[in-house]
């Protein structure tokens, strides 16, 4: 494991302290890295904050490709749930934003937060969800997703989760699983009673999966899995499936 470079909260003389550490997991994600930290980083946050990029290539592969030198980045072996801890353990930050890196953060964001978490009863949230597709399809599957969030108050992964640090650390953090370690997340936040606020506000994702494999065969296969998950379905089973028929 290793980390670089200076945070965006080294030049703030108003607090010690980061109040919003921005952890990216990435795995072959030179090519789109760049843009995403550039989009953070032109918010103007007036809140202090950190980006920490955690690679799961071990070679370094994605924060070799990184340009700013206002980014923390480590190295570990490859799995989301590892990537996003492993940020985590080193975030000097006492709000976590785990936000995949093909998703972009809308405007404003961290002060949006803030004020949701201004009530002490949440421990976290996530907001709304956009694909960035202009498929009536995809657009369809936005809304459902932020619906079924609001609902049940159980966000994915792709809609930028966000948690107190004392929270996050008292749960347990992520599981070390192959896959639905936002899932496993949000159902033991759940099962503790603890309160999730889902934000009006849309990330913005790529539309890059469902391109790739067939956004009604996407659609179907997710939800597919996630219920078996919900059914007791071991995560390595589900994860031998999913990275079969990717």
């Amino acid at each position: 494991m290793s980390d670089s470079g200076l945070t965006a909260c080294d030049a703030t003389e108003q607090q010690s302290q980061c109040h919003f550490s921005i952890i990216v997991p990435v795995l072959n994600e030179g090519d789109r890295i760049n843009a995403l930290i550039e989009q953070i980083h032109n918010q103007g946050f007036e809140f202090p904050y950190e980006v920490i990029v955690v690679d799961g290539d071990p070679q370094g592969g994605t924060v070799k490709a990184i340009g700013s030198e206002a980014v923390v980045t480590i190295t570990t072996e490859k799995g989301r749930g590892r990537q996003m801890n492993a940020g985590a353990a080193v975030a000097s930050g006492d709000i976590l934003i785990f936000l995949h890196a093909d998703t972009m953060l809308p405007d404003g964001a961290l002060k949006k937060i803030s004020r949701a978490l201004e009530r002490q009863d949440y421990v976290g949230g996530a907001f709304d969800l956009k694909i960035d597709s202009d498929s009536l399809f995809l657009r369809y599957i936005s809304v459902r997703a932020s619906l079924r969030s609001r609902w049940n108050r159980m966000p994915y992964g792709d809609q930028a989760i966000f948690m107190r640090k004392k929270y996050f650390d008292q749960i347990g953090r992520f599981r070390d699983i192959p896959l639905m370690e936002d899932v496993e997340l949000m159902r033991r936040v759940k099962k503790d009673g603890r309160k999730i606020h889902i934000l009006p506000d849309k990330v913005t994702t790529s539309a890059r999966r469902w391109q790739r494999d067939g956004a009604l065969y996407t659609t179907v296969r997710n939800q597919v899995l996630v219920a078996l998950f919900r059914l007791g379905v071991s995560p390595g089973r589900l994860a031998k499936y999913y990275w079969r028929q990717s």
